[in-house]
């Protein structure tokens, strides 16, 4: 039996806890913050609750496996799912409005002609085809194992080159294209099929003008496994597996933040092994939320994700990533869960908008006036889109990566990415082992990358590379 600390009590610190308490080690898990959860955090005010990380939930299966694992009850006995349906209604900047229904490419593609025009969904559909080569590629080596001693091949994108031709066959190169080629090329450079694209993307923190073109696999997963929502919000997944943890006689200490130091002059509790989270890279984009407790009752009918497309997709790309500021008119993602156990009663409604921006590493979110600014541009966004919610607006919430890297430690309030193959090994994570004996990396910012799902699956790779006490 060894003694491991883990240092974070986020949601991969937590599955690995689980996971190793087990397989029989002693396992301590030290938390800066007063309770679990990490970027799963949760803002309650007046009867409401907001998720203030991730709000749904893709690939599942990876926390049914843990549920299974680790104990004997399946995880719908732990948390409540449900599918997402439709997926995501999106509203672009011409007007034009879809709705795609969830874990049906048949139907997407059919949704997509409906709204976009005839051959729309094929295009759409021989992309995705495409993503689903990559993932067949990649799954088990870039996500299910450690990552392998030489990655070397990882480096290379799988990503299947689509026919060429006339001209394009005689002149293309060998290159792997980017996300952006893959809208000019292979979907025509269709403005709602690009902008479809883009969003599932830069979502995680991706530039689609130098992302290969790999990432197509993000949305492919998305419309192939679906989407499920968490009743009582992600927190609620943070709950359940916390209290596995107790069961399986995981110690905790809150309020304990394990420094630097600490882990180079001594170990934590005398500990045999050591988990720490990877930091992501704090240049990278960040999340700004506005957090909407609405009276009035939730409408009939309303979609729990709607995407507002920005008008200028190459001004939103450069105010992330070249020079970062504020932006008229974002790219904005509406979540309105049906969850009555998220507000007071049913004459209220919780509303979150999110939008992908710089991290608080290169633009300073704390500047006077500057959180506020921006917030009103969202609600302008919802205003040109027709949801106008400002008249049942009771109180909003600003939520900045400002915030989250002081809530979370996360440097810069950067959300980690995904790993991804391609562009020579640039979009892979840290392997789990590190060069210090007895020392591995795990979360979001580790092997294999950033997402609720992926966090999960590092728990289990870095758990079967310790084994069995």
């Amino acid at each position: 039996m060894a003694r491991i600390v883990i240092i974070g009590a986020g949601i991969s610190g937590l599955a690995a806890a689980a996971r190793l308490a087990t397989l029989g080690h002693r396992v301590t898990v030290c938390e800066a913050a007063p309770g679990p959860g990490g970027m799963l955090g949760q803002y309650r005010r007046d009867g409401f609750a907001f998720d203030t990380g991730p709000t749904l939930l893709t690939l599942p299966a990876v926390y049914r496996d843990l549920a299974l694992k680790t104990g004997r009850e399946p995880l719908e006995q732990l948390v409540e799912l449900a599918p997402v349906d439709p997926e995501s209604r999106h509203r672009f900047a011409d007007g034009t409005e879809l709705a795609l229904p969830n874990a049906s490419r048949g139907g997407v593609a059919e949704a997509l002609d409906r709204a976009l025009g005839a051959g729309t969904g094929r295009l759409w559909g021989e992309v995705m085809n495409r993503g689903r080569a990559v993932w067949e590629a990649t799954r088990r080596p870039l996500l299910e194992e450690p990552l392998p001693a030489d990655p070397g091949p990882l480096g290379t994108d799988p990503y299947p080159a689509a026919p060429r031709r006339g001209l394009a066959r005689l002149l293309g190169g060998s290159r792997q294209p980017t996300v952006d080629e893959v809208a000019r090329r292979e979907l025509g450079g269709h403005p709602a099929l690009t902008a479809l694209l883009t969003e599932s993307v830069l979502r995680f923190g991706f530039d689609p003008r130098t992302t290969p073109a790999s990432a197509v696999m993000l949305p492919y997963v998305e419309q192939t496994f679906g989407v499920w929502s968490v009743r009582g919000g992600l927190h609620s997944l943070v709950a359940a597996v916390f209290k596995r943890c107790e069961q399986r006689g995981v110690e905790f200490r809150f309020g304990t933040r394990v420094g630097p130091d600490e882990l180079r002059h001594g170990e934590p509790a005398q500990a045999d092994l050591v988990l720490r989270p990877e930091p992501p890279d704090a240049t990278l984009p960040g999340r700004f939320s506005l957090l909407l407790a609405l009276k009035g009752p939730r409408p009939a009918g309303t979609a729990q994700r709607t995407v507002l497309h920005t008008p200028s997709r190459s001004a939103e790309l450069a105010s992330v990533f070249d020079v970062p500021g504020l932006r008229d008119l974002p790219t904005v993602q509406v979540l309105r869960p049906d969850d009555p156990t998220l507000v007071p009663d049913d004459r209220h409604e919780a509303v979150v908008l999110t939008c992908t921006v710089p991290s608080q590493a290169v633009f300073d979110w704390t500047a006077p006036g500057v959180a506020a600014q921006f917030a009103d541009r969202m609600l302008r966004q919802l205003d040109a889109a027709g949801l106008d919610v400002a008249d049942r607006v009771l109180w909003q919430e600003v939520r900045t990566p400002a915030d989250t890297e002081r809530e979370t430690l996360s440097p810069g309030g950067a959300v980690a990415r995904p790993a991804l193959p391609g562009a020579g090994g640039g979009f892979l994570q840290p392997a789990n082992t590190t060069d210090r004996p007895g020392h591995y990396r795990l979360g979001q910012a580790a092997h294999p990358g950033g997402g609720l799902a992926r966090a999960g699956m590092s728990a289990c790779v870095v758990a079967g590379l310790i084994g069995p006490a």
